[in-house]
């Protein structure tokens, strides 16, 4: 059985993983909750505003890397409210990451997101590979 709402959730990060949608400030403030905040990998603390202006910023835009994501999963932590749940890795930079989804009458829009970095050797989650 499938949830909607985590099917939301997941459809709206990883629209906010998209390049084009990254480099637009009208499609990323679509996508943040106006109360919007987070711990991010550098260890910064951010809201809506201040994402909005660093992921558009042309400096950034220019030098984005793809980002790829996995394990990415989701839970239903009240009927408004869902935890997504994953990894990403970009230019060899890997971090864990949770965001929080909150409904509202515009739709599922992001509240929160913190993101830890780690090395794929101190990952538990993940089996060493051989060369």
């Amino acid at each position: 059985m499938t949830d909607d709402a985590i099917e939301a959730a997941i459809e709206g990060e990883l629209r906010l993983l998209d390049p084009a949608v990254r480099n637009t400030p009208e499609l990323l403030v679509e996508l943040f909750h106006p109360d919007f905040h987070e711990f991010g990998v550098s260890g910064r603390r951010w809201d809506r505003d201040s994402i909005v202006a660093a992921l558009t910023d042309e400096s950034a835009a220019t030098t984005a890397r793809p980002i790829t994501t996995t394990r990415m999963r989701g839970v239903r932590l009240a009927p408004d409210v869902v935890q997504l749940t994953f990894d990403t890795e970009s230019n060899g930079r890997r971090a864990h990451r949770s965001s929080l989804w909150r409904l509202t009458d515009r739709g599922w829009l992001l509240y929160f997101h913190q993101g830890t970095p780690y090395e794929e050797e101190d990952d538990p989650g993940v089996t060493p590979q051989s060369p």
